[in-house]
């Protein structure tokens, strides 16, 4: 795994495949240009550089243990994401990272493992989802509650389908609005907590998705029983650095490139309830 040392440090990858997953999301593969290793944990990120526009951090959606080709998943909504998303195979871009801290798999050992995903949140939930799986039998009950804006928007359908066939995962997909076919869930993500069959007392759940849509998840599992230290969310900020230097993504006491972007919510509660902090 990449330390401080040399977080700063920019490496060449280049793209080996790239796949458009939505109309506005995209996932990219990505192999050393040279020699080296690459590890990582789940929850981590990387800071991708096109060359002549600009750094942006995007989280690693791709199998911990078996992490190269690198991957990552991604909205394309600003500058840098709209040139990512132009790359082709071949090309070369900047690679920092990883940076932040993980989501807590090793600590859920022994314990059920609730994930609530809202929209472009699952890609950096897929790497934990991947530990889990391959070590099973080490852990208890085992749910996914996902939403997404309607069908069209679920990412990795193929993969949901597999994932749903298990006998020992719970996956509960829902849409905010139904198309032609769907024959699913409608409505918010946050109306599959009551129905998800975990115990609460010994559980851990780990949250992404919007701001709005992990508060009102947070108040569902508190209702259910959850203790705070057990509820964990990956926080979106305006991260430039990655390692806390520019204070742009700076979160009431702490930075989330650099403490988070994981956090339990007993340590990130107060601030998550206050604006522009």
């Amino acid at each position: 795994m990449a330390t401080n040392q040399d977080s700063m440090t920019m490496r060449p990858f280049r793209i080996r495949r790239t796949a458009q997953d939505t109309y506005d999301t995209f996932t990219m593969e990505l192999e050393p240009a040279g020699s080296g290793e690459f590890t990582f944990a789940p929850g981590q990120f990387n800071m991708l550089y096109v060359f002549g526009v600009g750094e942006v951090p995007i989280s690693i959606s791709g199998d911990p243990t078996d992490p190269l080709p690198l991957i990552h998943t991604t909205r394309a909504v600003g500058t840098v994401t709209k040139a990512l998303q132009k790359l082709k195979k071949g090309d070369v871009l900047g690679m920092r990272g990883p940076f932040g801290s993980a989501w807590p798999v090793e600590q859920a050992k022994g314990k059920d493992v609730v994930i609530v995903a809202g929209g472009i949140g699952l890609p950096p939930l897929r790497p934990a989802i991947y530990q889990i799986l391959a070590n099973r039998e080490e852990y208890g009950k085992f749910v996914l509650l996902y939403g997404a804006r309607t069908p069209d928007d679920l990412l990795f359908p193929k993969e949901l389908e597999q994932w749903r066939g298990r006998f020992d995962m719970d996956v509960t997909i829902t849409v905010d609005r139904a198309t032609d076919g769907w024959l699913g869930n409608v409505g918010v993500v946050t109306r599959l907590i009551p129905k998800a069959v975990f115990d609460p007392k010994n559980a851990v759940a780990m949250l992404v998705g919007p701001e709005i849509m992990m508060r009102f998840t947070i108040a569902d599992l508190q209702k259910a029983g959850m203790a705070d230290k057990d509820i964990y969310v990956s926080m979106e900020r305006n991260m430039k650095c990655g390692v806390g230097l520019c204070g742009h993504c700076q979160c009431g006491p702490s930075f989330v490139c650099k403490d988070g972007p994981v956090y339990s919510y007993e340590t990130i509660r107060d601030w998550m309830r206050k604006r522009e902090i």
